[in-house]
């Protein structure tokens, strides 16, 4: 199978689908690579190490995806990038479909089978393709925080700690993958942390993993309402896989909090938790709404887009390579957790939640 690796468009994505590493393999198991020039030159990949590889560098993206079948990014398409798909063609990588109908729309129209990272299930019903990009968004997600809180950035001027005063407050929604190192990272740093989640299970595992210094609360409205009201600094973190995450923090709720404390949303690929979120940017990361610093950039990882890189494509390499020994329907019969994963085949939705987040009729594939 011919595999593409296009260079990724979205504003501030510097990461990169393959690495030099990953063409090696796939040229041992007797496939062609296309990369295209300067896909990975911001992680310290040059077109040259690609090249030495095995890899065919390309200058433009439209060879690259007018001749791969299987074609391996980061980021879920851009406008620019919506005519390029071709019907049979396996686009994996992240998808995020469900909270922007135009790309649903081209991608329904294009005819390819989009594969969604974020869907992709193991054994365990774990999400090894998202995972990886959570732990990471999730350390990141305090240090972002703290920015917002700065006064330049239109923050109330809060530090999260300081000795001799009282540390700052840290609402956490959610012990997933990125909730549990978002507190993690915000106790080691000295705030004052808590964590709201429905899963007991999730709790006293990170409970015990803390060591009492995050404090853990079940999910009920009322009392996590009180302590966003109370906080400096709230981070949202919930996932429900492949569906739209679930409005917790109303407008009204957002006003009651001390102007100038900051939400950070992890899971705005998925519409963020808050009435308020709305996408921003490396380059423009933060606005105000109802008084509160927001940071709402979808590709968080992209900040450390060489670290990123190297942990999303340790665990992409196994499926890229199945893709392209046995092709798709083969491939999906023998993993059910990549099947998962399958969100739109042939002009139709064939995952579930998406579906139903989009109000359409849903096509399995059959087993």
């Amino acid at each position: 199978m011919i595999v593409g690796v296009p260079r990724e468009t979205k504003e501030g994505e510097y990461r990169v689908g393959l690495t030099p590493d990953g063409v090696r393999a796939l040229r041992a198991a007797g496939h062609e690579v296309l990369v295209q020039s300067g896909a990975g030159a911001r992680v310290g990949f040059a077109d040259a190490a690609y090249g030495e590889a095995g890899a065919a560098i390309v200058d433009d993206a439209d060879m690259v995806w007018r001749r791969a079948g299987l074609v391996v990014k980061v980021k879920e398409l851009q406008p620019q990038e919506y005519r390029l798909v071709r019907a049979g063609q396996i686009l994996f990588c992240y998808q995020h479909l469900a909270p922007d109908p135009e790309l649903l729309q081209a991608m329904l129209d294009g005819g390819p089978s989009c594969i969604a990272y974020e869907t992709v299930a193991d054994a365990q019903g774990q999400l090894p393709l998202l995972a990886p990009m959570s732990r990471i968004a999730g350390r990141l997600a305090p240090q972002m925080g703290a920015l917002a809180l700065h006064t330049t950035n239109g923050g109330a001027g809060v530090l999260l700690a300081m000795p001799g005063l009282p540390p700052a407050r840290v609402v956490v929604a959610g012990a997933g993958a990125s909730g549990s190192e978002a507190a993690r990272a915000a106790a080691a740093l000295g705030a004052e942390v808590t964590v709201f989640a429905r899963s007991t299970a999730r709790l006293g595992r990170l409970a015990q993993a803390c060591g009492g210094r995050v404090r853990t609360l079940v999910y009920e409205p009322t009392v996590f309402e009180e302590a966003v009201r109370e906080a400096d600094l709230v981070i949202g973190a919930v996932l429900v896989a492949g569906r739209l995450s679930p409005k917790l923090i109303s407008r009204e709720l957002l006003r009651a909090m001390r102007p100038g404390s900051a939400l950070v949303e992890i899971g705005i690929d998925q519409g963020g938790i808050s009435e308020t979120a709305r996408p921003t940017s490396h380059a423009q990361p933060f606005y105000v709404a109802e008084g509160i610093v927001h940071y709402c950039v979808p590709n968080m990882p992209s900040a450390v887009a060489r670290t990123a890189t190297l942990a999303l494509t340790r665990a992409t390499l196994p499926y890229v390579l199945a893709l392209a020994d046995k092709g798709l329907i083969q491939t999906l019969r023998d993993d059910p957790g990549l099947a998962a994963g399958l969100q739109v085949h042939a002009g139709r939705i064939t995952h579930a939640g998406l579906a139903q987040d989009t109000g359409r009729a849903c096509f399995p594939l059959p087993g």
